[in-house]
């Protein structure tokens, strides 16, 4: 069995309980020392074969899987490989040999950044989605014209931009477009090596990220978030989902106190009815 394993962020004590089990198991370990901190190999038992793939090409990755055919391999992947984890290719290489595998789930650094920095990146009223993306340089093959960075500013969304602090001018650049739903003045968090022991975050704008990603010196390991719900101050409405008037599946509606002499006394649209079914969301819990 080959185990794609998400190492997380950075910390080791962010690895999943599967992924230790995994490690702990394993008799040939491929890990990315450029991103993946050494400690997490402390979860491996003595005497595992160790290969370090930071300097390798692809077929000297799959020769490791070729020349271990009955061995527990685990392959180690920063954050969590779904996201820029480079392992389609060797998912299509197990598919064509015929070699059982498994991802294994990782902590995205998304998330520590996002824990870091005491935010939540979905906020009511201000923006319900996420857009996980990178900056076209010299992989921009691997880019679609339609997922441009200035593409996605027009929707305003919260962006986290992967593989892209090594050009901050042209992020800016991009993330400022004529049409771009962000302003200068829009919130935007600088996340470098979150997690580990020197972690660094910088608070800043849309109009001084390029200057404040310069003025950190870092261009890898570096996770740049944008968008309004990164700003300080609180939601401008509450979730719906733990709104006493807003029924769902798990949860009957408390009504609302009756409107006073001066109030209109029209019903209220949604789950304001004492009918236990009236609002009622199914399956859907989000705000």
């Amino acid at each position: 069995m080959i185990s794609f394993i998400g190492a997380g962020p950075g910390a080791a004590d962010l690895l999943t309980l599967r992924a230790v089990d995994r490690l702990g198991k394993a008799d040939v370990v491929v890990w990315a020392s450029s991103l993946v901190t050494p400690v997490v190999l402390d979860h491996c038992r003595p005497g595992v074969e160790v290969h370090d793939s930071a300097g390798m090409t692809l077929d000297e990755i799959t020769a490791v899987f070729a020349s271990h055919p009955g061995a527990a391999i685990a392959r180690l992947h920063s954050g969590d490989p779904s996201v820029y984890g480079a392992i389609s290719e060797q998912l299509a290489w197990c598919v064509e040999h015929e070699r059982a595998f498994e991802i294994v789930p990782g902590v995205s650094s998304l998330a520590a950044t996002a824990a870091a920095a005491g935010r939540e990146l979905t906020t009511p009223g201000v923006a319900q989605s996420v857009v996980l993306t990178r900056l076209a340089h010299r992989t921009a093959a691997s880019v679609p014209d339609r997922e441009s960075v200035a593409a996605f500013a027009r929707l305003g969304p919260t962006m986290a931009l992967f593989l892209s602090a090594a050009r901050p001018d042209a992020l800016q650049s991009e993330l400022s477009q004529v049409g771009s739903a962000y302003t200068p003045d829009t919130p935007a968090l600088i996340a470098h090596r979150v997690s580990w022991p020197d972690e660094r975050l910088v608070r800043t704008t849309v109009g001084r990220l390029a200057d404040d990603l310069r003025a950190l010196g870092a261009t890898t390991t570096v996770l740049v978030l944008v968008g309004d719900a990164l700003g300080t101050g609180g939601p401008p409405c509450a979730s719906h989902v733990y709104a006493p008037h807003y029924a769902h599946a798990f949860r009957r509606a408390t009504p609302r106190p009756a409107p006073g002499p001066t109030a209109s006394a029209a019903p209220e649209r949604g789950g304001g009815s004492s009918d236990p079914d009236a609002g009622r969301s199914r399956g859907d819990e989000g705000g």
